[in-house]
């Protein structure tokens, strides 16, 4: 437990470092979108391709992991949709409302995972990440974009070739097929190339991290009703004890089970936020699940990962 947090407490520290630069407003609101597009188009882009396309896969528990998360995430998203009709009829949360409950519980924060496995685990387990997000974005990027499509409010249900060019100019489904790429056909990288990639990686997980302290509002924060309570905690609490029993069922030990466990514990997605605004969703609930996640992670992750890892 004292590890975990040793290891987590300089994550938590960036955080707050990257909520009191937005605050002070040394940084421009404009400014922060420059950065975040920074991270999202090319640091983490750039960290998942090397580490994709230098992973030994054969050495990993590759198969056995994927099945796990994909297992962990269809259950998650069939339970939140089974609670919709309870929802709506206990406490009259409506369809945009539902689709943030929707995404706060099922998608997850690639840039927090990554810096927490880099933490805790290392270049390892980055690489095991790399395999969660192959496994993971497609099918929730699709799920979250239907889900939207269904309930939301925008008046508009996206094409079949909309959410195909949605995930094939996602950055990091590019990234990670480039990845895949290179690994499969053992195609080399020139030295240049990987240290270039090296520095770019680098610099990906503490810009990744200042820019999730900068994007927290704890302004936005109401008194917590069923519909922040619930997009908060089954994310939470709810998630890695699914990752956990799928881990078991498949035989997934050691870091790889430290990994799925990251998956399944860390907030939701922060561009949760900009798809609820775009397809109709409640995007200020969106925002106070975010940071209510954001906060209440910082005990849940620590205890998740001494209980169940």
């Amino acid at each position: 437990m004292l590890m975990t947090l040793a290891a987590l407490l300089p994550i938590i520290l960036i955080t707050a470092l990257g909520y009191a630069l937005e605050r002070t407003n040394i940084i421009s609101r404009d400014q922060w979108s420059g950065i975040e597009r920074l991270a999202y188009f090319l640091l983490f882009p750039a960290i998942l391709f090397q580490s994709i396309a230098l992973a030994d896969f054969g050495r990993l528990p590759t198969l056995s992991m994927g099945l796990s998360l994909l297992c962990a995430i269809s259950v998650m998203m069939l339970l939140v949709l089974a609670l919709r009709p309870f929802l709506q009829a206990r406490f009259a949360i409506n369809g945009p409302r539902f689709t943030s409950i929707f995404q706060g519980s099922v998608r997850w924060n690639g840039f927090l995972a990554l810096a927490m496995a880099d933490s805790l685990i290392g270049a390892e387990g980055v690489a095991l990440l790399a395999i969660a997000m192959v496994v993971m974005i497609p099918v929730l990027n699709i799920a979250s974009i239907l889900v939207l499509s269904r309930y939301g409010d925008s008046g508009e249900a996206p094409t079949v070739a909309k959410v195909a060019r949605d995930l094939y100019t996602n950055p990091f489904n590019i990234a990670i097929a480039a990845g895949i790429f290179f690994n499969v056909l053992a195609i080399p990288i020139p030295s240049i190339a990987q240290t270039t990639l090296t520095m770019l990686g680098a610099a990906a997980l503490p810009v990744g991290i200042i820019c999730v302290g900068a994007s927290l509002d704890l302004n936005s924060l109401r008194r917590p009703g069923p519909a922040l309570s619930s997009g908060t905690f089954i994310r939470l609490l709810i998630s890695p004890l699914v990752g956990a029993g799928f881990a078991a069922l498949f035989g997934v030990t050691g870091s790889a089970h430290i990994a799925i466990l990251i998956a399944c514990s860390v907030p939701s997605a922060s561009n949760s936020f900009l798809l609820a605004r775009l397809m109709g969703g409640d995007a200020k609930l969106m925002a106070e699940i975010l940071t209510l996640q954001t906060l209440a992670a910082m005990v849940t992750i620590p205890v998740a990962l001494a209980l169940l890892g």
